[in-house]
């Protein structure tokens, strides 16, 4: 049943998102997208990704909240730093370690890590559980450690969502490996 609930629900955002790039409401673009949506899921299948944790909707939402506030602040932040007088700030690729137990939460975290502004997630060493991170304006110690803690603060957040130790049940695929 969840197989098919989940499959259901890529038909529906994948017709959703053809909708939105035709930018036009109407049944065809509607029936286009289901067409299109089809033959992408029944043509281009993605590999099964095992969900092994429980979403828990109050630190989702958290996650949410943190994610909206930072996209926010970092703007600005990025923004200034793109019109201030002076030389252009300096960056490097800085690497954390993210101590998450499945695959999938690491690529959300990653997503939102990337998403933030100022940083894009350049590697991911699976195993180990690194990152390597190019992050914008890192000219002083207090915005090295701001980076980290925010790293650090999404990991918080996506294991409060949805790997707590009471809800976490490793998948059979993993156990096979």
């Amino acid at each position: 049943m969840r197989k098919f609930a989940l499959s259901i629900w890529t038909l529906c955002f994948l017709t959703l998102v053809w909708v939105l790039l035709w930018g036009t409401f109407s049944a065809a673009n509607v029936v286009g997208g289901l067409v299109v949506a089809l033959v992408i899921t029944l043509l281009l299948p993605l590999p099964p990704v095992p969900v092994e944790g429980k979403l828990r909707p109050l630190a989702f939402l958290r996650l949410i909240l943190y994610f909206a506030m930072k996209l926010v602040v970092s703007s600005f932040q990025v923004a200034w730093l793109a019109i201030r007088p002076g030389p252009p700030p300096a960056t490097a690729v800085l690497r954390a370690h993210v101590a998450v137990k499945s695959d999938l939460v690491l690529a959300l975290a990653v997503g939102v890590i990337t998403l933030i502004p100022g940083s894009v997630v350049l590697e991911i060493d699976q195993k180990r559980r690194l990152i390597y991170v190019h992050v914008l304006d890192v000219g002083s110690e207090k915005n090295v450690e701001a980076f980290y803690r925010q790293v650090k603060t999404v990991e918080r957040l996506m294991v409060a969502a949805f790997e707590r130790d009471a809800d976490w049940r490793p998948s059979a695929e993993k156990e096979d490996v």
